[in-house]
């Protein structure tokens, strides 16, 4: 393939901030995803390269759709795990003993 333009490479590193912050995360959760040591933008954009040099748009789109399909997992399974009843804690359990004992009692 051939390489990035500049224009193109300014491109894709706008819409990469764009959709960061529209998700939330930030350069440091996207160089983790991929697995680079850097979080700085001239990383992020080699990586980008590489992908590029890969298998073209196609190839960044393609990787960029797994990060944001792994991150929204996540977030969903998040927020089923935050939608589960707690247990009940010790003052739950002491306090429906004494409404029981009080509704035999009567």
């Amino acid at each position: 393939m051939s390489k990035l333009s500049q224009q193109e490479e300014k491109e894709l590193i706008s819409f990469i901030k764009d959709w960061l912050k529209s998700h939330g995360f930030t350069q440091k959760d996207l160089a983790n995803e991929l697995n680079i040591k850097s979080s700085r933008t001239s990383e992020i954009i080699l990586k980008i390269k590489d992908f590029y040099k890969k298998g073209g748009m196609f190839n960044i789109a393609k990787n960029l759709i797994k990060i944001e399909q792994k991150w929204l997992n996540n977030i969903k399974n998040d927020y089923v795990e935050t939608k589960q009843t707690p247990p009940y804690n010790q003052l739950d359990i002491d306090s429906l003993v004494n409404q029981i004992t009080q509704d035999t009692c009567e």
